[in-house]
């Protein structure tokens, strides 16, 4: 009855510390995937960023034309 006892609690330790080793490996996975979210976000906000930019240029060129284009 002792060594199942001593077995029972081999067992219990033994999947306790292996539970904590690789409950640790969890967080760094959810931290790439933040940062891999944060660095497309980072991305998409600059590329909205470029495209806002391009489209007032176009736009700025356009009301020059029509400037332009009227009789003085």
């Amino acid at each position: 009855m002792k060594k199942l006892l001593t077995l029972v609690f081999a067992v219990a330790l033994a999947f306790s510390l292996s539970s904590v080793s690789f409950a640790q490996d969890a967080p760094a996975m959810d931290k790439d995937k933040k940062e891999m979210k944060k660095d497309e976000k980072a991305e998409k906000k600059a590329a909205k960023k470029k495209k806002m930019k391009k489209e007032k240029k176009e736009e700025m060129k356009k009301d020059e034309m029509k400037k332009d284009d009227q009789p003085k």
